[in-house]
């Protein structure tokens, strides 16, 4: 598979895209287009709930707007991008394998400066667009530093918590120095996926939001003069932690699902998640038993927002736009906060909502296991993009072959 970086070298050689699509202001005419459309959303497609939730939305869509909805499961998002990517290299700018992808961070950064997504800006303009909350989650229009200027709409939340039974473990650590006091003290009981899966490199960069010498810099594209350096200390601590890791980090799980598996069947203490609502809706899927909670550090932990983005030579932009404004609907956002569902957090202003779609929200149950949301403490920013390419990197190079 070939890394961002190549992507972005590869793409800047084609011709500009014709991306120019529908005008979401003229939602009518965008509903009479997507009619009898097939949208191919590829998304990841490593977590049965989620992927029972996209299934929930493809029948809707279909009951109510006669777009068909395909779920092209994906291990990695870069697979879409690079696929979008060979498109335009080809020269194919119509009737793209690619309608609808789950993007964000340095995949969108790589998509959106390469020119292939479709323009202009078409999120802010959909019908539901006034019901997010733009001003107490602005990570909704600010992806890993990267203002999204309309070019993909986000449908849903995430914050990196921590999950831990309490049964084996009272009192979990709540910080990045306790847990590696911790892991010492209980060798073999910790893992993270393996980079570059996206929860492995999300606990690559918490640590390194905390142990690099200002966080600020992180705001930044990297400085290749001084990148080593910056680095160094979330390598030291890692060189310190992994003898200590579930099998002595000769070999890492694949996914957060076989993170959270390896919590289930007793063989790791502590697992962590995206979502905030994950042990919760892990409880009640029978994955996880009911004495399983969520933590947080106390410093705090990364959080974004996650989009959906539409390809500059998608083959139906109109059902495509279709799809991403019924994900923003209240009935849709309700639903995927449900812990029952998926317990991915809302991406809408609850004061912004009628009566009755407020109540979707209030007679939700979070669950046993989700943190009231002043208990999730503050959020870390994403640093950008070109941070997380490189620790990557770095870190297949130093653990990559063991």
């Amino acid at each position: 598979m070939k890394t961002i970086a190549a992507l972005f070298a590869i793409a800047a050689l084609a011709s500009p895209a014709l991306a120019a699509g529908p005008d979401p202001q003229n939602w009518e005419a965008v509903l009479a287009e997507a009619q009898g459309q097939t949208v191919y959303f590829h998304a990841w497609g490593g977590e049965p709930r989620i992927n029972a939730y996209i299934d929930w939305i493809g029948e809707e869509v279909e009951r109510r707007y006669g777009v068909t909805l395909r779920h092209v499961k994906l291990d990695d998002t870069s697979t879409a991008v690079g696929r979008i990517v060979a498109e335009k290299v080809a020269g194919k700018t119509a009737d793209g394998a690619v309608d609808l992808i789950w993007v964000n961070g340095e995949n969108f950064a790589a998509l959106k400066d390469a020119g292939l997504l479709m323009t202009p800006g078409w999120a802010d303009k959909l019908p539901n667009w006034p019901l997010v909350d733009v001003t107490g989650k602005p990570t909704v229009v600010t992806d890993f530093t990267v203002p999204t200027e309309g070019l993909e709409s986000p449908w849903g939340m995430a914050k990196l918590v921590f999950l831990y039974d309490t049964v084996r473990m009272p009192e979990p650590p709540k910080s990045l120095e306790a847990l590696a006091d911790w892991a010492a003290a209980n060798p073999g009981r910790f893992t993270y996926p393996q980079p570059p899966n996206f929860h492995g490199s999300t606990f690559l960069k918490q640590a390194l939001s905390v142990l690099i010498d200002d966080p600020a810099k992180l705001q930044k594209p990297v400085d290749e003069a001084r990148v080593s350096a910056d680095i160094a200390p979330l390598f030291a601590f890692l060189d310190r932690l992994h003898p200590h890791l579930w099998r002595r980090a000769r070999a890492f799980p694949h996914s957060i699902a076989e993170t959270r598996t390896l919590l289930a069947d007793g063989e790791i203490d502590i697992s962590f998640s995206f979502n905030p609502g994950d042990a919760s809706a892990a409880i009640a899927a029978g994955e996880l038993p009911d004495t399983v909670r969520t933590f947080v550090f106390d410093r705090g932990t990364v959080g974004n927002s996650h989009f959906v983005a539409i390809p500059f030579n998608a083959s139906a932009k109109a059902g495509a736009l279709v799809v991403a404004d019924f994900l923003l609907s209240p009935e849709a956002q309700a639903r995927k906060q449900d812990p029952a569902v998926w317990g991915d957090p809302t991406v809408l202003a609850l004061d912004r909502l009628s009566a009755e779609d407020r109540a979707r929200f209030e007679v939700l149950d979070l669950g046993i296991a989700t943190l009231d949301p002043e208990a999730l403490g503050p959020v870390i920013p994403e640093p950008h993009p070109s941070w997380m390419t490189r620790i990557e990197e770095e870190w297949v190079a130093r653990y990559g072959a063991q």
